[in-house]
């Protein structure tokens, strides 16, 4: 069981999984699940340009997340939410160390192993650059 736990959402329905499974895994008391969203930013966009795009993101962003929370079956877990902006692997794994994260779960696709297969996802780069624990849900 863990107290801390990381679930990276794209706000697609396999993240919503990933999340029913973390909060399975939270121990019991004081545990606490953060849903967190990466908003992707868009190099040599200037700030002022892009606010009302990224503000509709957010937005958007946090309606899902709002919903999806509301719709888990009641849990000891405390659930939050957050919301950052950058690169989303980076984000990730520093949103997890600096919130002492004892566990990441995250979504990911089924790979092949097909040889030409781009393993530059996010799930890979979160999995070898985590210091805590990587669950990928598939």
């Amino acid at each position: 069981m863990f107290q801390r736990i990381l679930v990276p959402t794209d706000l697609t329905e396999r993240a919503t999984n990933a999340l029913d499974l973390a909060v399975n895994l939270a121990a019991p008391g004081a545990a606490r699940v953060v849903l967190l969203h990466v908003i992707e930013t868009i190099r040599g966009l200037e700030a002022e340009e892009a606010k009302p795009f990224y503000q509709k993101l957010e937005q958007n962003a946090q309606r899902i997340m709002t919903t999806t929370t509301q719709q888990l079956p009641k849990t000891h877990a405390e659930v939050v939410q957050e919301i950052v902006y950058g690169d989303r692997a980076e984000e990730i794994v520093r949103f997890a160390a600096a919130h002492q994260i004892d566990l990441i779960v995250l979504a990911s696709h089924k790979v092949t192993s097909r040889r030409d297969r781009d393993w530059g996802t996010i799930s890979y780069k979160v999995g070898i650059l985590a210091q805590c624990p990587v669950l990928l849900v598939k």
